[in-house]
């Protein structure tokens, strides 16, 4: 185990969105929190600018130096095979940074964050999608593995259901939805929706795929509100997420499999009130949905401490959940 005063660990949540990171000492006191842009470089080209901003705001924050850092653990939306590592390992190559660093797809750091990595199922849906298990034998397992998407993150949900509306399948009760996305589009009609597609709604993709999520919510606010069209959409997605969550499932030895859910789109209540029920239909498993122990930011930082062979206390568990953004929201 390595020690000092100073010495201190990073803790990074690379989204496809967001970049966050943990600053804390050895003992788990979390010394500060940094938010900044995306850290996925197939969704934002700046990706390597955000994320070094982000640790040297964070180290500054901590009144802590590049050379104080022990060990660093990051975990990166999009680092899906070995041939990602040029990319994913430059975005932590700071000078002076020569810590033990890991680096894994963000769904390790949020399932070490809301399981302990303890063995046990993570459903992330929002900006991205990817189904997570750690079996009882400590083997990790990704429905991406088996070659299955759930296509339930947030701009599949609002391309589906732009979709189905230019296809006409919408029913009387779809009418207040319709008039909201075409307010969403700025658009007076579908006809003219359908020209805009036409045009590919928006040129670039990256700023396409942004646009279409922030549409999401409408989606699954809508589906509450017995939307056909809506309810369409969410179901295709839910039924999606169920199937990985089985398949991942059936690597489990026990017959009951814990399972959290991360993310704003698999966290509506729609989502929520569809898993919860068709969980309760099981007919592999039985499934309890738990809540998420701590954030994924803190998630990364108890894999930073594991790299230091530090063992996880009750105590340190107890220090990280004092701060406020440690825990999932």
């Amino acid at each position: 185990m390595e020690n000092g005063q100073n010495r201190v660990i990073a803790g990074i949540d690379g989204g496809g969105t967001h970049t966050r990171v943990m600053i804390a000492d050895l003992e788990g006191n979390i010394l500060s929190y940094v938010e900044r842009g995306a850290s996925s470089l197939h969704k934002d080209l700046n990706a390597k600018e955000n994320v070094r901003q982000a640790i040297e705001e964070a180290l500054h924050a901590s009144e802590k130096e590049v050379p104080d850092v022990a060990a660093l653990a990051a975990g990166i939306a999009g680092f899906d095979s070995q041939s990602d590592s040029h990319w994913v390992e430059a975005l932590t190559d700071l000078p002076g940074l020569h810590c033990r660093k890991l680096h894994v797809n963000d769904a390790v750091v949020a399932h070490s964050g809301a399981l302990l990595s303890e063995p046990g199922i993570i459903v992330i849906s929002g900006t991205g999608s990817i189904v997570f298990a750690i079996t009882e034998d400590g083997k990790p397992i990704r429905n991406y593995d088996l070659h299955h998407y759930a296509a339930s993150a947030a701009r599949f949900l609002a391309y589906d259901a732009t979709y189905e509306l230019l296809a006409g399948n919408v029913q009387e009760n779809d009418r207040q939805l319709v008039q909201s996305m075409l307010r969403f589009w700025g658009v007076p009609s579908v006809e003219q929706l359908s020209l805009l597609a036409l045009e590919g709604f928006v040129s670039d993709e990256r700023e396409r795929n942004r646009k279409f999520a922030e549409l999401a919510p409408t989606i699954t606010e809508f589906a509450l509100q017995r939307s056909s069209l809506a309810r369409t959409v969410c179901d295709r997605a839910v039924n999606q997420i169920m199937v990985g969550i089985k398949i991942l499932a059936s690597y489990f030895a026990q017959p009951e499999v814990r399972v959290s859910l991360i993310g704003s789109v698999v966290n509506s209540v729609y989502f929520q009130q569809q898993l919860a029920s068709r969980m309760k239909a099981g007919n592999n498993k039985s499934y309890r949905i738990v809540h998420p122990a701590f954030s994924p930011t803190t998630g990364a930082l108890i894999l930073a401490l594991r790299q230091l062979g530090i063992n996880i206390t009750p105590q340190i568990l107890g220090n990280l959940a004092k701060h406020p953004q440690s825990r999932y929201r």
